[in-house]
């Protein structure tokens, strides 16, 4: 859609600015009073008061030049960042208790106080990404008459974070124009002009505006939905506008027609979640007339979430994705209103205020404005799905009050978050995952450079796969696999690869990995890899990754025993860490804890286990163990089963 379709159309409905959120200051004062009386939103708005309570008493952290210059010098983002979201954190907080009390001064106070704050930063960019860049610069010349080179002082660089503060600032400006401060009124459009509309148009076109992952739609639709908030005249709207759907459409292009988020999960919340933000408040601006959803593609990527979770809270995490995650459920209630095939999960799996570690206020204050109260939601249904874009196996099966789980992948080496896990698979059963994906490791420097694959989170050796003469998985889009066999059945599916091309031996001809998945009464995981070389290997070895402590069962047998069970949950706690063997409902006592049997043939491998560390993506050292099983003899040919059998509780 071009800049003269949409100035016309924003021309033909004047005033539907005024409509976006309320239709007019009355009726959100009641819907705000209404939120903070209901006993259905209690829940959440206990979560924000108790934030309150707890930041109000401290002094707003300072975002220093010692923390800003950290990630150039050690590569560490972990230091600003904690201080950088805790700041955003206090946006959020006194924002909304400001909308829940607007009569508490003490609220008003702390929401003037932070917006002043944040119009004073150096950068709303993270400093990770600001590497190379004109804020970055040292070498500029200054006199009476003209900056040489490119000033500091002219914001020109716009990332996530950046585009997402405008947004933000932008939103909290019309919800509390009857009681903000006109100056802070003033400072907010200042600068959100200054750091993200005139660069915007005058600097662009950034790298993001045609990236095919989450950046292009968080960083467009944030500052389409910060334009619409702020810019009144069509002529201006349009010209960022047209700009803006050019980039969701880079986003939207890279999706199949299967709707798979190859980012994972929590890339699907964030890049999607900005997706649907900005698309319902054009969508209203436009009267209807520019509907993103209208899209067969957006329906079926609005799909995605009920068929990504293993269990209750256990997620697919390819990629860089937290193992465990909770439902956005504004965000949830909002695609079922909009599709009504999108199941709405159970209001015990929605996300607390604080889950959100980078506390966005998109999804914070939609959560709020999105839920529907009579909609109590209903568990993950049994399942199986496949996605031919991604080469994606994921069933989901359920037996006594039990899931029983299973998840393998193909596709390549060279995806958006990539990891080296071409043929890699999860294995979930009764509220534990026994074979794991660990997920995202902590971001630095190194992470997304050239250390990255020298990492367990991100190398294949980090992963259920073979390794081949000591030889891992390269990375890069021509490592791909060749799918053989898909089979989705009642009682069995059946997903078969070649992966020979994702490692770099040439004299691997072929690589076979056929995963049979039994859905019976003991749901029973059968592994076949198929080694085909023209010249004998030094060495094969079967990798399988862990978090649970092996122990063999006599020559041929291993079992893993795991924590939770039925009677108890696995839950992340409010960052998204899981937490094995939280306590619930029941008694988790040996016999209700779910085991998983491992059967292999001892004559052809010999098993070694190997404990290894890794950092998680919050900085802490985690440990698992790496089931390894070495072929004894290693020649041209060879064929190798396990059996991974759930064993039936008591």
């Amino acid at each position: 859609m071009n800049r003269n379709q949409i100035r016309n159309i924003l021309k033909s409905h004047p005033h539907t600015r005024q409509t976006l959120l309320f239709a007019d200051k009355k009726q959100q004062e009641l819907w705000w009073r209404n939120v903070n009386t209901s006993p259905s939103y209690q829940p959440m708005v206990d979560e924000i008061r108790r934030e309150g309570a707890r930041i109000q008493g401290e002094a707003t952290p300072e975002l220093t030049y010692s923390l800003f210059r950290l990630f150039a010098e050690t590569g560490s983002r972990l230091e600003y960042e904690r201080v950088y979201f805790a700041r955003r954190n206090r946006l959020n907080t006194f924002a909304l208790l400001s909308l829940l009390e607007p009569e508490k001064r003490e609220y008003r106070e702390g929401l003037s106080d932070i917006v002043w704050s944040i119009c004073h930063e150096y950068t709303w960019c993270l400093p990770a990404h600001l590497q190379g860049c004109p804020e970055m610069r040292a070498d500029t010349r200054y006199s009476l008459t003209a900056v040489t080179g490119e000033s500091p002082a002219d914001p020109v660089t716009i990332d996530l974070f950046a585009a997402e503060t405008g947004f933000a600032l932008s939103e909290i400006m019309r919800l509390t124009e009857p009681f903000l401060p006109q100056l802070l009124q003033n400072r907010i459009k200042e600068e959100v002009y200054r750091r993200i509309f005139w660069p915007f148009i005058r600097h662009g076109p950034f790298a993001w505006e045609n990236a095919t992952h989450n950046w292009s739609a968080v960083c467009a639709g944030s500052i389409g939905a910060a334009a619409l908030h702020l810019i009144d005249d069509p002529n201006d709207l349009a010209l960022i506008l047209e700009r803006v759907l050019t980039a969701i459409q880079a986003y939207l292009s890279g999706f199949g027609d299967d709707g798979a988020c190859r980012e994972g999960y929590g890339y699907w919340q964030y890049g999607f979640g900005f997706f649907v933000y900005f698309a319902d408040l054009l969508k209203k601006r436009s009267a209807g007339e520019i509907d993103l959803f209208s899209s067969k593609k957006v329906h079926q990527i609005a799909l995605f979430q009920q068929k990504c979770f293993l269990s209750r809270t256990s997620v697919v995490n390819f990629s860089d994705s937290l193992p465990q995650g909770r439902i956005l459920l504004g965000l949830s209630h909002y695609l079922n209103s909009i599709y009504p095939d999108v199941e709405v999960p159970e209001i015990n799996q929605r996300a607390s205020y604080t889950n959100d570690h980078c506390s966005r206020w998109a999804s914070a204050f939609r959560d709020l404005l999105w839920f529907h109260p009579a909609e109590k939601g209903q568990p993950w249904q049994a399942a199986s799905f496949y996605f031919n874009h991604v080469q994606w196996l994921i069933s989901r099966q359920v037996r006594d009050g039990r899931y029983y789980s299973f998840a393998a992948k193909g596709g390549h080496n060279g995806e958006p978050h990539n990891h080296n896990d071409v043929g890699h698979f999860i294995l979930h059963g009764d509220g534990e995952t026994f074979f794991a994906d660990i997920g995202c490791g902590m971001y630095t420097a190194g992470y997304f450079g050239s250390e990255r694959y020298s990492l367990l989170c991100n190398g294949s050796q980090g992963h259920s796969l073979p390794i081949i003469d000591g030889h891992h998985q390269s990375e890069g889009a021509t490592c791909r696999s060749h799918l053989e066999e898909i089979v989705i059945g009642k009682d069995e599916d059946v997903f078969s690869l070649n992966i020979a091309a994702v490692y770099p031996i040439p004299t691997l001809m072929r690589l076979g990995r056929r995963f049979l998945w039994q859905k019976g009464e003991q749901p029973t995981l059968i592994l076949e890899d198929t080694f085909v070389f023209t010249a004998k290997p030094e060495s094969i070895t079967e990798r399988f990754i862990t978090t649970f402590p092996p122990e063999a069962e006599g020559a041929g047998s291993f079992t893993l025993t795991g924590i939770a069970g039925l009677g108890t949950r696995n839950d992340p706690d409010e960052t998204g860490r899981a937490v094995a063997g939280k306590s619930g409902p029941g008694v988790n006592t040996s016999a209700n804890k779910p085991h998983l049997h491992i059967h292999f043939d001892p004559s052809i491998v010999e098993p070694v286990i190997q404990e290894m560390q890794y950092i998680n993506h919050f900085g802490e050292q985690m440990q698992i163990f790496a089931l390894d099983f070495n072929v004894r003899e290693p020649d041209h040919r060879h064929k190798i089963r396990f059996t991974f059998q759930f064993i039936k509780h008591n």
